[in-house]
């Protein structure tokens, strides 16, 4: 992609998203958010009416007379995008390649950020950390996030979760909220020699949710569900280069590789479930914005009520 290719495919990302932040007001959700953390201002001696939950009882103790904790409530939070940039992410069977697909969704998130104030951020992850820029604010930066997620270039092929939210946990010194989007396809492995990394993940998801506001957005590929019937098939995995050749044509192949998936899905299901990590699934096939829209509303409302 040349110089001018890519300026046209980041403006039109860029008028897209803006399209579906204006449609569906998915920069409502974000809103939703503002002000619920909390900053400390100072420390001052306990005057009556004061809450005695803010009692700072180690002072207290130390000077012999009650002290309390004052805040004062944030007024802006970061928006961290952590994409999965591995191998796996290239697959496209649709129209677009997973990437692709990130890329419009984490745009659409961004810009609803910066309609509320908040500073954006970007992790570009494979089984290492590939990119970290800082939330910042400004047009100027928010295509420079498109931009990095449409032509980045990583170095390596894996996938490892639970490092770059480990990374994450490390740099982001305020809460923030956190969207984990990724394809979870080398995360959660039938073999049971691997369920090691089950835990880890599920330990790393839980810990993050419990430090930030974290959000897993699953991105898939119809064909990773089913396969078609088109006869003999050499398969490669795209993350270890393993080569599998099928028969697809055979019903009995096909129903095998449907249970498996499945099965997958279902482990990933129950781990999310585990964690209380919120998570939508979206397909390439589909558009994103409605369902996208409807997560926003029930959020809403579940923490309304």
């Amino acid at each position: 992609m040349n110089l001018a290719e890519l300026l046209q495919t980041v403006r039109r990302v860029e008028v897209q998203t803006n399209r579906l932040v204006n449609d569906t007001m998915v920069g409502a959700y974000l809103s939703h958010f503002k002000g619920r953390g909390m900053d400390f201002e100072e420390l001052r001696e306990y005057v009556p009416g004061d809450d005695v939950r803010d009692i700072d009882w180690n002072v207290t103790n130390r000077m012999g007379r009650p002290f309390v904790k004052r805040f004062r409530e944030e007024r802006e939070l970061g928006l961290v995008l952590a994409v999965d940039v591995s191998a796996s992410s290239a697959f496209g069977s649709w129209r677009r390649s997973k990437r692709d697909f990130a890329t419009e969704v984490a745009a659409t998130l961004a810009f609803s950020a910066a309609r509320n104030s908040d500073k954006v951020g970007l992790l570009l992850f494979t089984d290492q950390v590939e990119l970290f820029v800082p939330a910042r604010k400004g047009r100027r930066h928010l295509l420079r996030l498109i931009r990095e997620m449409l032509v980045f270039q990583p170095a390596r092929k894996g996938t490892d979760i639970p490092a770059a939210l480990a990374y994450l946990n490390h740099v982001l010194h305020r809460r923030a909220i956190v969207f984990l989007l990724t394809d979870f396809l080398h995360s959660f492995p039938a073999d049971a020699a691997q369920l090691r990394s089950r835990r880890d993940i599920v330990q790393e998801l839980g810990l993050t949710n419990a430090r930030h506001d974290l959000v897993c957005v699953h991105l898939h590929d119809p064909r990773e569900h089913e396969l078609p019937d088109a006869g003999l098939l050499t398969v490669e995995d795209a993350e270890t280069g393993e080569l599998l050749e099928v028969d697809s044509g055979r019903p009995a192949v096909r129903q095998t590789y449907a249970h498996i998936n499945a099965e997958r899905i279902a482990a990933l299901d129950r781990a999310l479930r585990q964690t209380g990590v919120d998570t939508l699934r979206l397909s390439t096939a589909e558009s994103f914005a409605p369902t996208l829209q409807r997560f926003f509303e029930t959020r809403r409302g579940r923490r309304r009520g």
